[in-house]
């Protein structure tokens, strides 16, 4: 039968999220009974802390659950104000701020309110999979600068000269890095900035990571090296990674006050204001300091000190430590051309799905991200299954022919 509703054309230059597809068919096979160990999901594997539940509880009690301002209630946005001019010194005021339904809404406000059609905007390769459908959806055209696994992924100055434009609008950088967990250089961060103020460019800074990170110190940042710039930078936060909060779906977002107010006319006219009780439970995470993404990332390192011993002892898989973050992205093109029966490994999608139908193991293909070479793996999970997951790899990579 032939479907009589057609859809909007820019509906066919996008796809679903791949790694949410991941995920879900994890899910799926393991209703059927398998076990499948999922190392798709970007997400904490820890729970949420007690105080933003009490806080959410409570706000459920209070009766706290009724319509709140679209750019999230006062004491919120104040105490992310506060937040950031305590561990930053950059000063913003509550009009400066908007609260979002998680980090990627606030991103798709973003490049709304800010990218026309014919808009260029650059992404740096490897990149989170949702950027270039969010600058599409915006009429603009993402472009691809690609960075070196021979530089641990940080950004050659002269990759983002060639790839710039005239019609270049703005740059995303993400540090650390989704899928990479790389984190640029003060170098980098330099050149992205000569560029910017050169060209006028808009640079939105996806910090949603800038809690997890290895080296014990906060990773460099664009207002660091920059602070001149501060009237050309969005910046993107959210309590999902750092508190384990992803279902909670609170993003923040912060720059000059006439882009908040553009992005806050969009969420009115779309989602309107973001949950109320997820709000409180973020403001009592906020307010309850860095402990909890500290013990995170001890966890975390210690998980990855784990898969990178692992992967230097598996033959042909090569792996940039990352800096923070929790995935490690190794190479596994070495593989590539090999066969499992009469299946091909011609790719990572090949290889995600042959690791996930032989091995029981959910991976994302690099392709996903823009760079077909690696595999991304989540190290949200526990040692037990960690050491599982490698000796399933192993064996899966050993018996291709």
């Amino acid at each position: 039968m032939s479907e009589k509703i057609s859809l909007a054309d820019r509906l066919s230059k996008i796809k679903p999220s791949p790694t949410l597809a991941v995920n879900a068919r994890a899910k799926a096979l393991r209703a059927e009974g398998a076990d499948v160990l999922n190392f798709s999901v970007g997400e904490p594997d820890f729970g949420t802390p007690e105080a933003a539940c009490e806080a959410g509880k409570k706000a459920i009690d209070d009766g706290f659950t009724r319509y709140t301002p679209v750019p999230g209630i006062p004491e919120l946005r104040e105490r992310i104000v506060e937040l950031y001019e305590k561990e930053h010194g950059w000063t913003y005021s509550p009009e400066q701020v908007q609260v979002s339904c998680g980090g990627k809404h606030g991103l798709y406000n973003m490049a709304q309110a800010m990218f026309n059609p014919g808009d260029e905007v650059l992404i740096l390769a490897p990149y989170w999979v949702s950027y270039p459908a969010i600058v599409i959806l915006a009429g603009a055209e993402p472009v691809f600068a690609p960075l070196s696994e021979d530089r641990n992924f940080d950004l050659d100055p002269e990759v983002l000269k060639k790839h710039a434009s005239q019609k270049t609008r703005g740059i995303i950088v993400n540090s650390p890095s989704n899928p990479t967990g790389a984190v640029l250089s003060q170098e980098a961060l330099e050149a992205v900035a000569e560029m910017a103020r050169e060209h006028g460019w808009v640079v939105i800074s996806d910090d949603i990571y800038d809690t997890i990170c290895f080296s014990g110190e906060r990773p460099p940042h664009i207002l660091d090296v920059a602070p001149d710039l501060k009237d050309q930078v969005l910046i993107l936060n959210g309590v999902s990674k750092s508190y384990a909060m992803t279902g909670w779906r609170i993003g923040y977002s912060l720059g000059p006050a006439h882009v908040i107010a553009a992005m806050n006319k969009i969420q009115s006219q779309s989602t309107s204001n973001p949950s109320s009780v997820a709000q409180m439970a973020a403001l009592a995470a906020i307010e309850s300091g860095r402990g909890f993404a500290d013990m995170m990332t001890d966890a975390f390192r210690e998980r990855l000190d784990y898969l990178l011993g692992e992967f230097a002892s598996m033959e042909g898989v090569e792996c940039v430590r990352p800096s923070g973050a929790f995935y490690v992205f190794p190479n596994l093109s070495a593989y590539y051309g090999r066969k499992a029966g009469d299946r091909v490994i011609d790719g990572s999608v090949a290889m995600s799905e042959y690791l996930l139908e032989e091995a029981l193991l959910a991976t994302v293909p690099g392709a996903a991200f823009g760079s077909d070479a690696y595999v991304r793996f989540s190290f949200a999970t526990s040692m037990d299954v960690l050491r599982e997951g490698m000796a399933r790899l192993r064996k899966a990579l050993a018996a291709l022919g």
